[in-house]
């Protein structure tokens, strides 16, 4: 796809001071549109704060302290994903992540049990992620990993899960969900509040994996969750705009942060996917505020940055 939407210049100002929490751009394992250094100057430009820089496989923290060195008008993360290539629940792995800065953690994706036993077929006209090509790659090569449990087979956390949100808690990172089955995401929301971590987001509910039905993500964000929206989702045809939206209409713009997910080659440029949601959202009666606050407020609440002048009272 090389036909992309541009975003309104009014999208772009209200996205002033966003992070996106949720890219994949090089370097990287896969083909990406750009790589970190180079999206962080777009970023300066377009006057967004800065982003969270996701890898399937390997931990990001070192990237990230590189990028804003070299770009310190940006304000890049890192981040350690739980599969199998990192060891999948590895306590050692978090600990040497949340040491070397990292602030994101996210639960099993492509190696998750929920996502191996996933029987789900792709809508029609949906584009597949790229990481399916490598997982397959690496399963006919003989190097299919067990898939990554977090629950016991009797639905109880493992001892080796909660290890890890102890560290997430130590370090202060933000737990994400991954593509966990929503049962399991409901049993390790519940543990990692046990464990003292201030700061969770479930994962792109309405992805093919998951698919959370409204009154479950109502019930997650009781808890103090945000339930994250990733332009993807709809834009690759894994869900309707209109589930997408109506989603967050009856969830409330206050429990939902958008992300872009993006950094495909045949997907529109990174640094447009939080305007051209922002756009797609006005489009569909959000307001100015409402946008701001999923979009900004919510982005920045979730990496742990100052909130800024016109964020909600109850953010500050």
């Amino acid at each position: 796809m090389t036909d992309h939407p541009q975003p309104s210049e009014h999208a772009r100002e209200l996205v002033r001071g966003a992070y996106d929490v949720h890219i994949h751009v090089a370097p990287d394992v896969m083909k990406r549109r750009i790589d970190d250094v180079t999206l962080a100057e777009r970023f300066e430009a377009a006057g967004m704060a800065g982003f969270v820089l996701k890898s399937h496989y390997v931990p990001t923290a070192e990237r990230a302290e590189v990028v804003r060195r070299a770009r310190p008008g940006i304000d890049a993360l890192g981040a350690i994903t739980l599969n199998a290539s990192v060891g999948g629940l590895n306590p050692i792995a978090v600990e040497i992540a949340g040491r070397g800065g990292a602030r994101f953690v996210w639960l099993p994706t492509v190696d998750s049990a929920n996502q191996r036993q996933c029987q789900a077929e792709e809508p029609e006209g949906a584009k597949p992620p790229m990481w399916a090509r490598l997982q397959a790659d690496l399963a006919e090569a003989g190097m299919a990993a067990d898939p990554v449990d977090v629950l016991d087979a009797d639905g109880k956390v493992l001892e080796r899960t909660r290890q890890v949100l102890r560290l997430i808690a130590k370090h202060d990172m933000t737990l994400a969900t991954g593509h966990l089955h929503q049962d399991e995401s409901f049993a390790v929301i519940d543990a990692a509040l046990d464990e003292g971590v201030r700061r969770i987001v479930v994962t792109h509910p309405e992805f093919t994996s998951q698919r959370i039905g409204i009154e479950r993500q109502k019930a997650l964000a009781e808890k103090g969750a945000l339930l994250e929206r990733c332009f993807t989702t709809p834009y690759t045809g894994k869900v309707d705009w209109e589930v997408w939206l109506g989603n967050i209409r009856a969830a409330g713009p206050e429990h939902s942060v958008i992300s872009s997910d993006l950094g495909q080659p045949f997907n529109p440029p990174v640094e447009d996917g939080l305007p051209l949601c922002a756009d797609r959202l006005l489009d569909n009666g959000f307001t100015d505020e409402e946008v701001r606050l999923m979009i900004v407020h919510n982005s920045r609440r979730l990496v742990g940055a100052e909130p800024l002048a016109d964020a909600p009272d109850r953010l500050r």
